[in-house]
């Protein structure tokens, strides 16, 4: 039997800033793509899934492949099956864990395949792969570093029971509500991925079983990285050993993880970030909005909560202090709350970089507003000494607006002015001569 001998790297440095030029192998004959199709106790599937890849490949895909089975501790004739495999059909290998779980599976494999494009599929073939090399062509040209296929895309074919559309939609509705994920589809079994990103991205992702992609996007997103997106036709496998309940309960705890890992800023993903090219879209992608409108829509977000906390926290402490004592206190804790969620969620700045002068320039802009809200009651008690708690809330709120289109100025030219990549790397488009030249 052939097996592949690879084992996995250290930890990867940073990722290098790439030209995204189309990929190269590494020599003639070495595989430009690697496909891994992780396995556990499929004796029966095995055989049919591998062959039909395979031949399609040597039909259709127009540079050397690679097909590994990714065996995580298979207790039934899967070792065999994949021995005749490998014996009957030229660039087919075979590895075996001894521990489950496919993300260990895909993780092990991918961080030590040499190959510049790495994919994966499940082994019931349930992706139509006519969608392959659409799949994997921008990551050969360097148009994106990660793709994926989406059964939820308006022109994807799929036939599946109720439960399993139901199940598919609620979580990637749960992923866009709480990590702010817009990918369309984590869960389908058909991804790729180039090999210098999974070579970086890999160490950052924990989940060794079925949340391992999941949190690869989230992740890939967040730092930045592109993500195609691919429509396919699916159909569902009756007989898949995946239990949704399990699954289910696994997911949601990763999503859990991931989410306070983000929050807290704790994962160092600025040094994923893709270099900025001239498209505009680059720095959306990147959680930078790149236009003033997307800049405001955050801003009114986060100055609505803020205004709503302000006003609380005024009329608390008013019951307590006196009116220009409430005010001070209430804007205070406010600002520095107003400061931290628009460093995240307006300008896109993340990690504990600078965050303490981020503050202290907020702080700053506090006062100017402290100034207009202070000299609005002093106003109020000027016109009339005797004036009701309606009165000074409708004051405060008035002058907050002035103060906010203030904030907002400062925030933007002054607090978190706008970075620009001193060399912008222009993003080549992809042509088919682009992609033939990578086997040249």
């Amino acid at each position: 039997m052939r097996t592949d001998p690879r084992t996995p790297a250290g930890p990867p440095g940073p990722l290098p800033v790439r030209s995204h030029l189309p990929l190269r192998p590494d020599g003639p004959g070495s595989p430009v793509l690697d496909v891994v199709v992780p396995v556990y106790n499929e004796e029966d599937d095995l055989g049919p899934c591998v062959r039909r890849l395979h031949g399609h490949l040597t039909r259709t895909f127009p540079y050397p492949f690679r097909v590994t089975i990714a065996d995580n501790a298979s207790t039934d004739t899967t070792p065999a099956v994949a021995a005749g495999l490998c014996a009957e059909l030229d660039s087919v290998v075979y590895t075996r864990l001894e521990q489950k779980g496919r993300g260990r599976a895909l993780g092990t494999v991918w961080a030590a395949s040499a190959a510049p494009v790495l994919a994966y599929m499940d082994v019931d073939l349930s992706t139509d792969l006519n969608a392959l090399l659409p799949l994997v062509a921008p990551l050969i040209s360097g148009h994106s570093d990660l793709a994926i296929g989406t059964r939820l895309s308006r022109t994807s074919r799929v036939v599946r029971g109720p439960k399993r559309e139901f199940v598919s939609r609620a979580y990637n509705l749960i992923l866009r509500g709480s990590l702010h994920a817009r990918f369309s589809d984590a869960q389908c079994g058909f991804k790729a991925i180039r090999g210098d990103v999974a070579r970086a991205l890999l160490p950052l992702v924990e989940d060794t079983g079925w949340f391992f992609d999941t949190e690869l996007l989230v992740l890939a997103e967040r730092a930045g990285l592109r993500i195609h997106e691919v429509p396919v036709d699916w159909v569902d496998d009756p007989d898949s050993s995946v239990h949704l309940v399990r699954t289910a309960a696994e997911d949601l705890k990763g999503v859990w993880r991931v989410g306070r890992a983000l929050a807290a800023g704790t994962l160092p993903l600025d040094r994923l970030a893709r270099p900025f090219g001239d498209d505009p879209r680059d720095r959306e992608v990147a959680g930078v909005p790149g236009s003033l409108a997307r800049q405001l829509a955050g801003f009114c977000v986060v100055g609505a909560l803020s205004t709503l906390g302000y006003l609380l926290l005024y009329s608390a402490f008013r019951t307590a202090v006196a009116a220009q004592a409430a005010n001070a206190l209430a804007l205070l804790l406010s600002a520095v709350a107003n400061t931290a969620a628009n460093r995240r969620l307006t300008f896109g700045v993340r990690g504990r970089a600078r965050a303490v002068r981020h503050q202290a320039q907020g702080l700053v802009v506090f006062a100017i507003g402290l100034a207009l809200t202070s000299g609005s009651l002093a106003a109020l008690d000027t016109a009339g000494p005797r004036h009701s708690h309606g009165a000074e809330l409708a004051v405060l709120i008035s002058a907050n607006l002035a103060a906010t289109v203030l904030r907002f100025l400062l925030l933007r030219a002054w607090v978190f002015p706008e970075q620009r990549s001193a060399a912008p790397v222009p993003r080549p488009a992809a042509t088919p001569d682009d992609l033939r030249e990578t086997v040249r």
